[in-house]
């Protein structure tokens, strides 16, 4: 075993120390090749000797993989910051963090009927696990309803899409306040509290700091068109951001809002 190793480490130095060589042979060309008068012809010529020379010393998949990884791992630090700063700087305003930390609750789809689909589902967590009836009800990428009903061990979820829903919500562009209600389809519309609201499609809409039924600054969808004939004032069709039709697992917030005032 001792003279394998040795000899493998011996053909090691001798690998490198070929590398050296080469590396100093192209170099010292390149540089005589540079310096010639004829360097436009003969140089280009020894430049692309060289690259081909040096071309299995060149980083390959592995320190692609490297460099890759730094950059996420430089991506998900900013990513903590920012939200930190976002903490910090709604703690200053006053305003309330729209999840607060160690308030969620997983709990999976159970039940849902192709009669009720784009009104209510089953969770499969209950009173006993902290549930109670007004808590918000997220999926991946936002809102989707409120606890309407709860038994021992289940919760009923009304979607924001159900006609008997309405939650106040914003328009983060514009800073338009709106009632965000279901009409039994995939998608809620906005009706908006002003005459111009100002937003086009693309805006992201939001749940208000003032609605008393959800924490403020929770995504709920993005505008996809604006009917601004409508009376008494415009309204909005919004695309849900959490995928309303496809959920298997969603997160509670066991969180309860201050009861408004008289």
């Amino acid at each position: 075993m001792a003279p394998r190793r040795h000899e493998f480490q011996q053909s090691s130095r001798r690998a490198r120390q070929q590398r050296i060589r080469l590396l100093s042979l192209g170099a010292v060309a390149l540089t005589v090749a540079l310096a010639s008068p004829l360097r436009q012809g003969v140089g280009g010529i020894l430049v692309e000797a060289y690259a081909l020379l040096v071309h299995p010393l060149w980083p390959g998949p592995t320190q692609f993989e490297w460099v890759r990884e730094a950059e996420e791992v430089a991506n998900m630090e900013r990513l903590i910051f920012l939200e930190k700063e976002n903490r910090r700087i709604k703690e200053l305003i006053g305003l309330p963090s729209a999840i607060p930390r160690g308030s969620g609750l997983k709990a999976p789809v159970i039940g849902r009927s192709p009669a009720v689909w784009w009104r209510q589902l089953t969770l499969g967590r209950g009173g006993r696990h902290g549930i109670r009836v007004g808590h918000a009800v997220l999926a991946p990428g936002g809102l989707i309803g409120r606890i309407t009903a709860v038994t021992t061990n289940t919760a009923q979820v009304t979607l924001v899409t159900d006609p008997t829903s309405r939650i106040g919500v914003l328009v983060t562009r514009t800073n338009h306040h709106g009632l965000l209600s279901g009409l039994g389809t995939g998608r809620p519309v906005l009706r908006f509290l002003t005459e111009n609201p100002r937003t086009i499609p693309g805006d992201v809409v939001v749940t208000s700091s003032a609605s008393t039924l959800v924490p403020g600054g929770i995504p709920v969808g993005v505008v996809q068109n604006v009917d601004r004939n409508r009376a008494p004032s415009p309204e909005a069709v919004v695309q849900p951001s959490a995928p309303i039709d496809a959920i298997e697992w969603a997160e509670v917030l066991l969180q309860d809002l201050p009861a408004p005032a008289p």
